[in-house]
């Protein structure tokens, strides 16, 4: 491997500061103000987590995927710092030509991979570029979640007498993304034409994760949309509120609920499902348990480093 030759991981990005976050959600939305209510229910979530952990549990990841790979690994956020532009100018700075780019976020969708992938190409005219696109059915990244899943759902189960049920989670998206076809931004896309693929990978990532864990059989697991925005117009589903009410409706008493779109802890996570959900579901007479996120699971560290090493091999 060439010394000019690095890892660049993309997240999301997330604000350090309460007062940061209005200039982050205007990130997010491209300058289109959102009402001061939605601003107020997003500052109020935070603050009763205290503070999202995705940026420094990203940086760990990279940590770990360097000493796994003895590559340098860069980290850059798409709507917070450090931003995707000031890493790469950082990369350019240190030597680096040659990039493998993967998003995480396993699970293709312009909204997501589709929109890391534009700000990365944009950033890294001349250099070249191998970007790692639509990885959630990874076989590493199906045991990563399904090995955080069996530490509880089996002693889950043991204590009810009777297989727990699983609802697996993904972040909803716009209805409009998966309807109408991504236009041309002139990077190298694999993303089927007049569709968005995001749906079906997701779906795909937990039946992957389902049949790894014995005893727990396809009529004891289902799928459901989380965190759907607030912005105008309809968001993908099922929701999970509604699905948890309808399990509720057949007599389900114990749920866990695990999210497969997601690699690390942050809001969606300790707020959305660890108080949201689990408040649902004590109201609805249910309990509720998550598994542990994946973090700095060795086994999500490997499936990246699977990744990077097949990028390598294709920059030749």
């Amino acid at each position: 491997m060439s010394e000019h030759t690095a890892v660049l991981l993309l997240a999301h990005g997330t604000p350090d500061a309460l007062d940061e976050i209005p200039e982050y959600l205007c990130n997010i939305t491209g300058g289109r103000p959102l009402p001061d209510s939605v601003v107020d229910e997003i500052r109020h979530r935070y603050s009763l987590i205290g503070t999202s952990p995705l940026t420094r549990l990203t940086l760990e990841q990279g940590r770990l995927l360097s000493q796994e790979l003895g590559l340098p690994v860069y980290v850059g956020m798409r709507n917070w710092k450090p931003y995707i532009v000031d890493v790469v100018g950082k990369m350019r700075d240190d030597g680096i030509d040659t990039v493998v780019a993967i998003c995480l976020a396993p699970q293709n969708s312009r909204t997501s991979v589709g929109l890391y992938r534009r700000a990365v190409f944009a950033a890294a005219k001349g250099m070249q570029v191998d970007f790692v696109e639509g990885w959630g059915d990874h076989p590493l990244l199906a045991d990563a979640f399904a090995e955080r899943l069996c530490a509880v759902w089996n002693p889950f189960s043991i204590e009810s007498g009777t297989p727990v049920p699983v609802l697996f989670t993904a972040h909803s998206v716009p209805c409009r993304t998966i309807q109408t076809p991504s236009a041309s931004d002139g990077a190298p896309t694999h993303t089927a034409p007049g569709g968005d693929p995001y749906p079906v990978e997701a779906k795909h990532t937990a039946a992957l994760v389902a049949e790894r864990v014995d005893g727990l059989t396809h009529d004891n697991w289902f799928f459901a949309f989380q965190s759907q925005g607030m912005s105008s117009g309809p968001w993908i589903g099922p929701t999970v509120e509604d699905t948890l009410t309808a399990l509720h409706n057949e007599g389900v008493r114990k749920i866990i609920v695990q999210p497969v779109g997601f690699l690390c802890d942050h809001v969606e996570i300790l707020y959305d499902i660890d108080i949201g959900f689990r408040q649902l579901a004590a109201n609805l007479d249910m309990e509720l348990r998550r598994p542990e996120s994946l973090n700095a699971s060795p086994l999500l560290t490997a499936a990246i480093a699977d990744l990077v090493r097949s990028g390598l091999a294709r920059l030749g």
